[in-house]
């Protein structure tokens, strides 16, 4: 039984997520062969203050423009 662990930064619709776990799935399926109902995909948002990219903050980040 496959799982596939993703980290997000929060922000996304709700429909987002979801169609990433419908590809992962189809994808993961498609790669190893195992039937999709038995690929298991965890899909955690993390909040921007947390995510540090270089140093900064995604939140600092976005707000500057830069990401």
């Amino acid at each position: 039984m496959p799982l596939v662990q993703i980290t997000l930064a929060r922000g996304r619709t709700p429909e987002q997520p979801a169609a990433l776990g419908e590809k992962v799935t189809a994808a993961v399926a498609d790669a190893v062969g195992a039937p999709p109902g038995d690929v298991r995909v965890v899909v955690t948002e993390c909040e921007p203050e947390h995510w540090f990219v270089g140093g900064e903050s995604l939140a600092e980040l976005r707000a500057s423009g830069r990401r």
